[in-house]
């Protein structure tokens, strides 16, 4: 955008002084411009053609609003920020150089060091210039050169701050990652005390049933692995504080570690709690736990292999008992109810049998369904003794004139056999002299002898449920397999240093990206 030139209107006014005295009236002649009106006409086409050429390098908001920042701070009076821009070049101000932003921040009380202008409106007297100071062309380059020269200038300030950046990057590199992974380094290549490592491998199983069922059932059993629980539950106790404070009590495990031949940053402390034992324990005993395999490893690190397989052993010897007391309860408790069922029943097979022996002694018969069917036969008998003598009767009374006495004595032999009969019932079904009957007695009998059978019955159950019992028992039996042994090794474990050192190195590297990018993060959002 080309701004037209404005200037203000000159009154123009005749010279007197070139007409003669007594010349009368001449022609007067046509007057030039003022000089001043031409230079101030000049004045504003430079600043224009300075602003359009200022408009066509493209600056962005944020540079032109920098800009006029940068003028109200020398005290300029501006027009627009581009009139700002063209003012601060001619006062040999560059307005987007670093230096010149970071002087518009400074610290409260701190004054200025520069002599504050004058504000405009102010009466301002000329200054005296001194020999040899600089005072500014009048030539005016082109814009092509200037801007030539701008981004020559601008490039050597960014490859001058790139270097110094590089600089400082590198300083801040050395200072916060290469030194620290260099201590590492040291600590773990010379300082670090060796430690041997002892690693054992074990299953915990348990007993097979004596009668697996077979077909579909065998199918459905299982495996004779112990169940996942009990394999965590192992891992937990040899994790726990309750495994540290026994090995502990039974190896020594603090005063080894509070050797003096350990390192200071691996040694533990004489006078040291449990806790803190306890987290050199955890470092230095690691359990893992494959459910796929059911398979424990267990890995024991010590200042010695001597006495990393010492601890090895005993905290498998531990694992072994706190297997057997996994399932102690429940086989107990299984067997004590099985062996008092039966224990019940045997006792109560003894009362029946006393029992049924002590209404044979107070009826003193041995064998009353014997006797029953003896007299049972009796009558039997007497019934066809019976039979024959009616028959022989009615023979006799058959013919005209039969032997009467005859056929008395047959009568009287069938009445006394009736009466045998009634008198053999009456035996069986009837009480005499104040006992009961044979029928009363022999249901007592039977009874008492079906109470007993029954209870016989009771006790074989019972006795089969033990035997069960104790198969299940047997069966519920954990125990520990062990696959590989806890053998000593011959070299020392750790420390790793080079694995070590490269890890240290990644971990301050990363520390120190993040704080580089949260404090750049930081420093933008506080500029914006």
């Amino acid at each position: 955008m080309t701004m037209k030139p404005k200037a203000s209107k000159f009154r123009i006014r005749r010279d007197g002084g070139s007409q003669k005295p007594g010349s009368g009236n001449a022609a007067p002649d046509t007057p030039a411009p003022p000089q001043d009106a031409k230079a101030e006409v000049e004045a504003l086409q430079n600043v224009a053609s300075s602003i359009d050429d200022i408009r066509k390098e493209g600056l962005t908001g944020r540079q032109l609003r920098m800009a006029r920042r940068v003028a109200q701070k020398n005290g300029l009076a501006v027009t627009s920020d581009f009139d700002a821009v063209r003012q601060l070049r001619a006062m040999g101000i560059d307005p987007f150089q670093r230096n010149t932003i970071l002087e518009l921040v400074k610290p409260e009380g701190e004054e200025d060091s520069k002599p504050k202008k004058k504000a405009v409106g102010q009466v301002q007297l000329p200054q005296a210039v001194q020999q040899g100071a600089s005072v500014p062309s009048t030539e005016v380059a082109s814009p092509a050169e200037r801007r030539a020269d701008e981004i020559s200038r601008i490039q050597k300030d960014m490859a001058k701050r790139r270097r110094r950046r590089m600089a400082l990057l590198f300083a801040r590199l050395s200072a916060f990652v290469g030194l620290p992974t260099l201590i590492v380094g040291y600590y773990f290549y010379v300082m670090a005390t060796p430690m041997f490592a002892t690693n054992s491998e074990f299953v915990i199983q348990q007993a097979e049933s004596a009668a697996a069922p077979g077909g579909l059932g065998g199918l459905f059993q299982g495996t004779s692995l112990a169940t996942q629980q009990d394999s965590i539950a192992v891992q937990s106790y040899l994790a726990s504080r309750a495994a540290m404070l026994r090995l502990d009590e039974d190896h020594g495990f603090k005063a080894h570690f509070s050797s003096d031949a350990i390192d200071e940053i691996q040694r533990l402390a004489p006078d040291a709690t449990n806790e803190a034992a306890f987290e050199v324990y955890s470092d230095r005993v690691k359990v893992s736990y494959d459910p796929t395999e059911g398979i424990l490893r267990m890995e024991v690190v010590a200042a010695d292999p001597e006495t990393s397989q010492i601890f090895s052993e005993a905290l498998i010897g531990y694992a072994e008992e706190r297997v057997d007391q996994l399932t102690q309860r429940a086989r107990n408790d299984g067997m004590q109810g099985a062996l008092q069922a039966y224990e019940e029943a045997e006792q109560r097979r003894a009362a029946a049998l006393q029992e049924w022996l002590s209404i044979q002694e107070e009826l003193q018969v041995a064998d009353p369904v014997g006797e029953t069917a003896a007299l049972t036969r009796q009558i039997s008998t007497l019934e066809q003794q019976r039979q024959q003598l009616k028959l022989s009767l009615d023979a006799r009374l058959s013919v005209n004139n039969p032997n009467q006495a005859q056929v008395d004595d047959l009568q009287r032999q069938i009445t006394s056999i009736e009466g045998l009969i009634e008198d053999v019932r009456s035996q069986i079904s009837s009480a005499t002299n104040g006992s009961s009957s044979l029928a009363a007695q022999n249901t007592r009998l039977r009874l008492a002898e079906e109470n007993y059978t029954f209870q016989t019955l009771q006790v074989q159950a019972a006795f089969g449920q033990r035997e069960a019992a104790q198969i299940e028992a047997n069966r519920q039996v954990r125990y520990l397999s062990l696959g590989v042994e806890p053998v000593a090794p011959d070299e020392a474990t750790y420390p790793r240093a080079f694995e070590s050192t490269v890890l240290a190195f990644l971990i301050f590297s990363g520390i120190y990206l993040m704080v580089s990018l949260t404090a750049s993060i930081l420093r933008e959002q506080v500029s914006s």
